[in-house]
């Protein structure tokens, strides 16, 4: 049986409550594309019982909602099946299990925290603002994984008196900076029109990447272990155009 959930750590908790005593049992939220014949049953989030199964898996590890949201964030398509072996086993010691690496179901969900948090870290450094012509800040980029709101704090700390815009191009959704207040929405397309001003910055980008790369000297491979191809789009220093 195939339990499916909304998406949410919460749904996730509910759906992982009526799956558990299920030895064959799967957890998947809503898109999950059914194989064939497979049985499935939709799981309705509960408050009032997701508060229960939380305090629960909270007495066996102080930190295993945290690791059930990082899990949730990632980019993977099995991450809903991670966090059910991760959860069903944490359920069966009864105490913090994510050291425990000789263990399949504790290595998969350990590879998903931490890729979550390394994109994280990543992307403190690769995000590229543009000023456009009203004077906020917009950066566009798709990362592997849904953690656009978790760069809010970062930025904000950073920006705290330019308003600007953090558009995960790849969900259609934004992080924005008001400097008064900071909230998610939803964002298509971003449709902007850059400032003289930034339009210089860029020129720069491009004229002093191109004054410290050697090209007898290259190293792509190593370049792309450190900086990968997919994120280099969203940067000016890597764009095509002449100056």
């Amino acid at each position: 049986m195939i339990y499916l959930y909304d998406g949410t750590p919460d749904g996730f908790l509910c759906a992982f409550l009526a799956a558990y005593s299920d030895e064959n049992a799967m957890v998947a939220s809503d898109g999950f594309q059914l194989p064939i014949g497979a049985e499935a049953v939709n799981i309705a989030t509960v408050q009032e019982q997701a508060e229960k199964v939380k305090k629960r898996f909270l007495s066996f590890d102080k930190n295993a909602i945290h690791a059930l949201e990082t899990i949730l964030r990632s980019g993977d398509s099995d991450k809903d099946e991670v966090a059910f072996r991760y959860f069903r086993f944490l359920a069966i010691k009864k105490r913090p299990v994510l050291e425990m690496l000789t263990e399949e179901a504790v290595r998969r969900a350990d590879d998903c925290i931490r890729r979550v948090g390394f994109e994280i870290h990543r992307m403190k450094g690769f995000i590229r603002f543009f000023e456009t012509e009203s004077g906020a800040l917009y950066a566009a980029f798709s990362p592997d994984n849904d953690i656009v709101d978790l760069l809010l704090p970062h930025f904000r700390a950073r920006l705290p008196h330019f308003p600007f815009v953090i558009h995960d191009v790849k969900r259609k959704k934004a992080a924005v900076w008001d400097t008064e207040h900071s909230f998610l929405a939803p964002l298509e397309k971003g449709e902007i029109v850059i400032s003289a001003d930034e339009d210089a910055w860029q020129k720069l980008w491009r004229r002093y990447y191109k004054s410290v790369n050697i090209p007898s000297r290259e190293r792509l491979k190593q370049m792309r272990g450190y900086l990968p191809v997919r994120y280099m789009k969203f940067m000016p220093e890597f764009s095509i155009r002449s100056d």
